[in-house]
């Protein structure tokens, strides 16, 4: 049975029409046409379906989209500004941290959580919470050089 949900999506509130039960990677990618968070595993366990939602990183090829009314939704297609690239998505692009790219969602949405809630991380804690995120390619090494320059950077997240 569909339910009138509102959702806040990058700063946009939108009501869709849904099963409150439907994961909300499917409302992203169908209602909202944002196709930066992926479906990887459906269990919670790659990280390439990932959004922060009220700040946290969230998983959502599981979690119904009702259980995500009245938080703040944002997606790595809120991030940029201005056709300007977010200074985290201008590191990721300059150390050319990605390679398949499918896990680069998972990785963006998670080191973000963490830049936001700590200025300068050490490269452990930077290590920790991409770990949440299976990269397939190898490319770990590019994506922890990618925070660290942000980091350097000195932006504001």
């Amino acid at each position: 049975m569909t339910k009138s949900i509102v959702l806040s999506v990058n700063g946009r509130e939108k009501t869709i029409f849904a099963d409150p039960e439907e994961p909300l990677l499917y409302i992203l990618r169908e209602e909202f046409g944002l196709n930066g968070p992926k479906f990887g595993c459906g269990l919670h366990q790659c990280g390439s379906c990932m959004v922060l939602s009220d700040g946290q990183a969230n998983y959502t090829c599981r979690i119904p989209c009702s259980a995500f009314e009245g938080k703040k939704i944002e997606t790595i297609e809120g991030l940029a500004q201005d056709e300007k690239l977010h200074p985290l998505q201008q590191s990721f692009f300059d150390e050319q941290a990605a390679q398949c790219g499918y896990c680069l969602n998972g990785m963006l949405i998670n080191a973000l959580e963490l830049l936001r809630k700590k200025t300068n991380p050490s490269e452990e804690e930077i290590r920790d919470v991409l770990h949440k995120v299976i990269c397939r390619c190898g490319t770990h090494s590019r994506f922890i050089k990618a925070v660290k320059k942000a980091v350097d950077s000195r932006s504001k997240f």
